[in-house]
């Protein structure tokens, strides 16, 4: 058998402390998990019932040096998020036993085009275009789980920008914790070794533009800085 064309790599991220590095498989991202974000998106919080959207594995970018901004849109929104990474998958996976299927956790910006989200989102329509974008998905090095204090159930989630706070809060402020959201995913998906979970964001989300740095941080998961270029040509 021959490939009709040249597959692509295998997206992945380093694990610091470690020659490895995690293939990523699936990139699931949870909606509305601070109650304060939500609220500033005009929303209330449904408790019963988390709810996701998925990123293409092919859109992360590490976060470091330069990343580039979007294509067709004036309106395009940082959103700093805790990211869990799975090395063991199953189906149905009781909440009690949730967090032994964790490798290792990072710090994420799931970039949003709000413009073209919420033009989706007026027409009822899903929100592929606005959140499904290349380079997209940006992430720091993976920290073992073995090395970061408390399971990541609890630490201050920080965002700044040229070097001023735009978003500050803490992960314990979830709605749904890591061990609902890994529960409840098993429900509807068999979760496998490579997946990502980006567990949602503070408030404070807002617009960026090229040249901006971009400085974020968990209080023990770990921080990055990127610089928005100019989208390709």
């Amino acid at each position: 058998m021959t490939f009709a064309v040249e597959p692509a790599p295998i997206p992945t991220l380093p694990i610091a402390h470690s020659d490895s590095v995690f293939p990523v498989r699936r990139i699931f991202c949870v909606g509305r998990n601070y109650v304060a974000h939500a609220i500033e998106m005009g929303v209330v919080v449904d408790r019963e019932a988390p709810f996701y959207f998925l990123k293409s594995a092919h859109h992360l970018v590490l976060a470091e040096g330069e990343v580039p901004m979007a294509p067709r849109t004036e309106d395009y929104h940082h959103e700093i998020e805790l990211v869990v990474a799975l090395g063991r998958g199953g189906r149905s996976i009781a909440q009690a036993d949730a967090l032994s299927h964790i490798l290792g956790f990072a710090v994420g910006l799931d970039m949003t085009r709000r413009d073209l989200q919420g033009a989706s989102k007026s027409k009822q329509r899903p929100w592929d275009t606005g959140k499904d974008v290349e380079s997209s998905a940006i992430c720091s090095p993976l920290k073992p789980v073995e090395k970061v204090p408390g399971m990541a159930a609890q630490g201050p989630i920080e965002l700044r920008v040229n070097g001023l706070a735009r978003q500050e809060g803490d992960v314990r402020d979830h709605v749904w914790s890591i061990e609902e959201i890994i529960a409840d995913l098993s429900t509807l998906y068999t979760l496998q070794p490579g997946d990502l979970i980006f567990m949602g964001t503070p408030s404070g989300v807002a617009a960026v533009q090229a040249g901006d740095v971009l400085e974020g941080s968990i209080e023990g998961v770990g921080e990055f800085r990127v610089t928005m270029a100019p989208e390709l040509a």
